[in-house]
């Protein structure tokens, strides 16, 4: 989820904490504390600062895994909580547990997702039903704020919200799979080998990705309406001596970790370089595919002279970018 989500999610738990005696949930303390729990497997956002290969690579993986979600941030955490504010160490292992364990958990049900198995499996869990900044949850959660505010009580507002959020998750779920059966319906022909339905910031609209035997096909749902913009053959694997020259190019590496699902494109660029562009499918937006790993390539030698992955919206950035890379 994105950062205010996450943030408005800790502060809830401090309104669940006010149940605990041995807290004084609203001190200022525990309220850095909670927020800081809720926040902190997104500290490898700072990656991004070394480049979009490393951060695509590394964000939600290692920092939302099994270890850090239930021994390292909680325990580091409340070590400083302890040793900063005084707090208890017991009570507030407990909270900050739940805070990290949560900030992981709502990240699963996104198309970004987490390695939240790792080490014991080092998939990515992408159930892509809720999209990352989703107005329903942040109303919901302003509006958990403004009661508590006007006097109601923070711990029956939080087993309401939270009872209204699970319902929302599952109906979340049973539209998405509404959809991927009407898919089944208007692709009777073809046989379809996966259907990816991904949600949009808006409630009735989801990006749609069909795999078939023969063909990619790219579209949306308007409701319960699905209308297909692309379609794009199957293209045979890229010949082996390409391959061979850009599988250890560390933004193609970091691109094929991340996409689910993805085509490519050859060209020539000029006499002596031609240029392999993979491109994400699930992003489709105003006709673009913002999601891409580009690479120019010297024709002679297959020696990769630029390569550039990460989201970019016009042609003319892209190629900004992929020089300056």
């Amino acid at each position: 989820m994105d950062t205010l989500t996450h943030t408005l999610m800790g502060g809830t738990l401090v309104g669940l904490a006010t149940i605990d005696p041995n807290i004084d949930a609203v001190s200022t303390g525990f309220i850095a504390t909670m927020v800081g729990a809720s926040l902190v497997p997104d500290i490898d956002t700072v990656l991004k600062m070394r480049n979009n290969a490393v951060y695509i690579t590394h964000h939600r993986g290692i920092t939302h895994s099994l270890p850090f979600t239930f021994l390292i941030w909680p325990v580091l955490l409340t070590a400083i909580a302890h040793f900063a504010f005084g707090l208890p160490l017991v009570n507030t292992y407990l909270w900050v547990q739940l805070a990290v364990f949560l900030h992981v958990f709502v990240d699963i049900f996104n198309s970004y997702g987490t390695q939240a198995l790792r080490p014991v499996d080092n998939t990515w869990i992408q159930l892509g039903i809720i999209n990352t900044v989703d107005v329903p949850i942040l109303v919901v959660h302003g509006l958990y704020f403004v009661l508590w505010f006007l006097g109601f009580s923070p711990v029956i507002l939080f087993i309401m919200m939270y009872a209204l959020l699970v319902a929302y998750y599952i109906s979340r779920y049973f539209m998405q799979q509404f959809l991927v059966r009407k898919v089944e319906k208007q692709l009777p022909n073809d046989a379809i080998n996966r259907t990816f339905v991904m949600p949009t910031i808006h409630f009735n609209q989801w990006r749609i990705v069909v795999v078939t035997d023969k063909a990619y096909y790219v579209g949306r749902s308007f409701k319960e309406n699905i209308i297909f913009y692309d379609r794009f053959n199957r293209e045979d694997k890229l010949p082996h001596k390409i391959f061979m020259a850009i599988k250890h190019d560390r933004n193609f590496k970091a691109f094929t970790f991340f996409s689910s699902i993805y085509r490519y494109e050859m060209k020539s660029l000029d006499a002596d370089t031609f240029e392999v562009r993979y491109i994400d499918l699930r992003y489709l937006k105003e006709g673009h595919y913002p999601f891409v790993c580009i690479m120019h390539l010297d024709k002679k030698s297959y020696e990769v002279i630029h390569s550039y992955t990460g989201w970019v919206f016009s042609e003319e950035k892209l190629q900004r970018k992929l020089l300056e890379s």
